[in-house]
């Protein structure tokens, strides 16, 4: 058998469930990959090495009693630390919230400690989910797990990281423009934003109430349709929250391409925001590869990329700065700078430009739905470059925006982003997406596992 560490959750689960690995073995392998690697990765702001290895003892026995209670039974997730884990600091990697403990778990982890779910540390985030790779912090950023030099991506950077090396085998991240599918894409693992009030954000801590969502971290496309099978449902106390159960998003795994109708939306990296070539021929032959195993390709025309990024800027910035007021013009020497400069725009928006980004999103959202009156599916680019250097601040301020995530933030419909290829230039990660209407994850998932087994990526893992 491979280390307990490398397998994949579903794997993991069956072997627990056979009673061939058992939940300590499993964890204890994940705690020293953790030694082993991440003095150089920092993906974790908080072990919990004594609480975790209690509820690994707990699900052992229970499971050696009656069977697991789900296939997250057993299993490490890891937490982005914007996420409440109770009587555990909720830093948010700031200096500002160093003081603060939680009280009471989170909405999305109680169902996962429901599940049987195992919590081993909070991870590293940008600052409040919104600055980037700050070395002015009382923890330091995040490092890319394929080449430390180089940027994780944000803001759920530590659990990206600690998924694509090995350390869990699934970690929680937050998204509010790209952010769980920002790392997922550098690190060349599965992530998915769900639809918007799928997943409760209560017990989250907020950085946009209307654009948040919490979303699964995988190395497979299987693992991350089993976390968010554990994690969806509604929250009466959310509200935000839709009024959808969940489903069994692994269900319709093995169906193929055939018969799926795919809208390439091409300009998106081609004119609005042009990518470097190696991510354009990557995205060209996903495409290709998507046709070979039977779906039917068109170009699709979405709204100009900038439009979609304007909208969110502008909604982003205005929700912070109702959520942030107060240490803004109280404590904004605690911030990072990368940080205070990001959020401080907010202050000055007027309502007026609050309520015409939300008219100018409502047109939006339509746009994309009518896309899906044709298709039905969306494939675009996910980052337009590879990951850069994590010490390069000015080229991290110029790739961080050169992506196409933010768009479905604003319409709130589903997303996933998938390895789809290795930068010539480092081996580094370069990955597609793939877009669905709302509440069609499932379908979603059909249609990332059929290319994730036609394409060569799943099996590769990065040197560390």
């Amino acid at each position: 058998m491979s280390p307990p560490c490398t397998l994949p959750l579903a794997e993991a689960a069956a072997l627990i469930a056979a009673r061939r690995l058992s939940p300590v073995e499993l964890l204890q392998d994940c705690f020293q990959r953790i030694a082993a690697l991440d003095p150089r990765l920092h993906t974790f702001l908080r072990l919990l090495p004594e609480e975790a290895m209690a509820e690994a003892r707990a699900a052992e026995a229970e499971i050696a009693r009656g069977g697991p209670r789900s296939p997250l039974h057993g299993i490490p997730v890891g937490l982005k630390d914007i996420i409440d884990l109770a009587g555990q600091p909720t830093t948010c990697h700031s200096k500002l919230r160093l003081d603060h403990v939680a009280q009471e778990d989170a909405a999305v982890v109680a169902r996962l400690r429901e599940a049987g779910a195992l919590f081993p540390g909070k991870l590293a985030t940008h600052e409040f989910a919104i600055g980037g790779p700050a070395f002015d912090l009382p923890f330091p950023p995040a490092r890319n797990p394929w080449n430390p030099a180089h940027h994780p991506g944000g803001s759920s950077s530590g659990s990206g990281a600690a998924v694509a090396a090995r350390m869990l085998p699934a970690a929680l991240g937050t998204d509010t423009g790209g952010s769980v599918r920002h790392p997922a894409s550098h690190c060349g693992i599965v992530g998915l934003k769900p639809t918007y009030g799928l997943v409760s954000r209560r017990g989250v801590f907020p950085l946009s109430f209307t654009l948040d969502h919490v979303g699964p971290m995988t190395r497979t496309v299987r693992d991350n349709a089993l976390l968010l099978g554990a994690m969806a449902g509604p929250d009466p106390l959310d509200p935000g929250s839709a009024l959808r159960g969940p489903e069994d998003y692994a269900r319709d795994l093995h169906r193929g391409l055939r018969g799926l109708r795919i809208g390439f939306v091409r300009h998106f990296h081609e004119k609005d925001t042009p990518a470097t070539e190696e991510v354009a021929a990557a995205l060209e032959e996903a495409a290709r590869l998507l046709a070979a195993e039977g779906a039917a390709l068109c170009d699709v025309r979405l709204p100009p990329l900038g439009e979609f990024g304007a909208v969110n800027r502008v909604i982003m910035l205005a929700e912070a700065a109702a959520i942030h007021e107060t240490w803004l013009r109280e404590r904004p020497g605690e911030y990072a700078r990368i940080t205070r400069r990001r959020l401080l725009p907010g202050l000055f928006l007027s309502g007026a430009d609050y309520v015409q980004a939300q008219r100018r999103r409502r047109q939006l959202v339509a746009a994309v739905e009518a896309a899906f009156r044709e298709v039905d599916l969306l494939l675009c680019a996910s980052s337009m470059d590879p990951a850069c250097r994590i010490d390069d601040a000015e080229e991290v301020e110029r790739t961080y925006p050169r992506q196409a995530r933010t768009p479905f933030n604003v319409t709130g419909h589903p997303a996933i982003t998938l390895m789809c290829g290795l930068s010539g230039e480092g081996g580094l990660p370069l990955s597609l997406q793939l877009v669905a209407p709302a509440f069609a994850e499932a379908l979603l998932y059909r249609a990332a596992a059929g290319y994730e087994r036609a394409a060569p990526w799943r099996e590769m893992a990065p040197p560390a």
